[in-house]
């Protein structure tokens, strides 16, 4: 399995599917669901921030709502 640091700008979105999960949908439309456990900092719906990390193929979870994104570092661009 081939890992992939990748960066992502984007607005982080709370979505009420099963337990509840968090989202970062990027400029280009593109959502990625937050893996569980980042930093509460991070998780503010309607922040922006660039995230740093990799997609993990080799996770499923119960919302589903797009490649899993399990962050390594961020930086909040801006908050409501």
């Amino acid at each position: 399995m081939t890992i992939m640091s990748i960066t992502l700008t984007g607005t982080i979105e709370r979505r009420d599917i099963g337990t509840g999960a968090w989202a970062l949908v990027t400029e280009e439309g593109v959502n990625y669901e937050i893996l569980r456990g980042a930093d509460k900092d991070l998780l503010k719906a309607g922040q922006k921030a660039k995230i740093k990390g990799q997609v993990r193929e080799d996770i499923m979870t119960t919302a589903m709502i797009g490649p899993v994104l399990e962050v390594k570092s961020f930086e909040v661009i801006s908050s409501d």
